[in-house]
């Protein structure tokens, strides 16, 4: 939450050059408050324990927040009885003629394929484009931000060798910047994933800015210039036990899995995880919420500007390559 301070402070000019967020009495008087609105598009399979790990990061802040969890009706989970998904998810048709303050797409397990292949991509597609108009903030997140970045901005995603998967170290890029307040120069974050997006795709796109990348991972944070598309490849919603379980679940079915990096004591999966990120992932969703959501969406979220960027259209898509 903010610091409300006189008008006429000296240290207001300071603070609100370093991005700190003051409020001076003027507007604290005019302030009307409302409930945020958010809705969560939860394509991980496991849905009780995404749900959980999101709300976790949410919910640690001052402000009232009500979420809506949305899934997709062209596709339809294994892993979640009907009667779950029909008591505690809403569809796009239930939605469509709401508006948000903010939309948190999730990853999924679909990476290794083209998007037009992915059973549910033009449901997905119908969503990011509704989205333009009728949710002020986007976050994307791992899969999700493969696939936002690609539907709005034409970027592909490439397959990788092997496997980045473990916890690694990144770079803040642009400092002061409001969504990265608090973190120190060099912070943590777990990925999971076989495919990335390269900044040399990202920085083609004008509208499109690097906020945070690793030596080892590649991007973390991409966002556009007007902030209301933030894209994040990493997982910083992850609980401590998340990459084990992944790790003890690939080798039972056989498949090549490495130990996930920087992330067991000693490297050694009987010794337990480390914990490295969790303060990072905190401010990151505080942040993102307090600066992206809650200062600058309109009370009346009728008032929702117009944001029409997609490219490609879903009529011409491009497809993934090798190269």
């Amino acid at each position: 939450m903010p610091v409300k301070i006189s008008d006429a402070l000296p240290a207001r000019s300071i603070l609100e050059r370093e991005n700190i967020f003051v409020m001076t009495e003027k507007r604290a008087i005019s302030q009307d408050i409302r409930p945020l609105r958010l809705v969560i598009l939860n394509l991980m399979p496991l849905k009780t324990s995404t749900e959980t790990s999101l709300l976790r990061r949410l919910s640690n802040t001052p402000l009232q927040i009500e979420v809506d969890f949305l899934r997709t009706a062209t596709y339809t989970s294994r892993h979640a009885s009907a009667e779950y998904l029909e008591e505690f998810y809403k569809t796009f048709d239930e939605i469509k003629n709401s508006s948000y303050d903010g939309m948190i797409i999730t990853g999924a397990p679909v990476e290794t394929m083209d998007f037009e292949d992915v059973e549910y991509w033009d449901e997905l597609c119908e969503i990011m484009d509704w989205a333009a108009n009728h949710v002020f903030a986007n976050l994307f997140l791992c899969w999700g931000a493969q696939a936002g970045l690609y539907y709005h901005h034409g970027i592909q995603k490439y397959p990788m060798e092997r496997k980045m998967f473990g916890v690694f170290e990144h770079k803040v890029l642009v400092p002061n910047t409001p969504l990265l307040r608090g973190f120190d120069d060099i912070f943590f974050a777990p990925h999971s994933r076989h495919t990335e997006v390269r900044g040399a795709d990202v920085s083609q796109v004008e509208e499109l800015e690097v906020l945070s990348a690793s030596d080892e991972a590649g991007l973390y944070i991409v966002v556009s210039k007007d902030d209301r598309q933030v894209f994040v490849f990493g997982h910083p919603e992850y609980e401590s036990h998340t990459l084990d379980q992944e790790y003890r679940r690939d080798l039972e079915r056989g498949l090549p899995i490495d130990i996930p990096k920087n992330y067991y004591h000693g490297d050694d999966p009987e010794r337990g995880p480390s914990v490295s990120w969790y303060s990072h992932a905190q401010l990151l969703y505080t942040n993102w919420l307090n600066y992206y959501v809650y200062q600058t969406t309109p009370f009346d979220l009728n008032l929702l500007p117009e944001r029409h960027q997609k490219m490609p259209s879903p009529a011409a898509p491009r497809r993934i390559t090798s190269e």
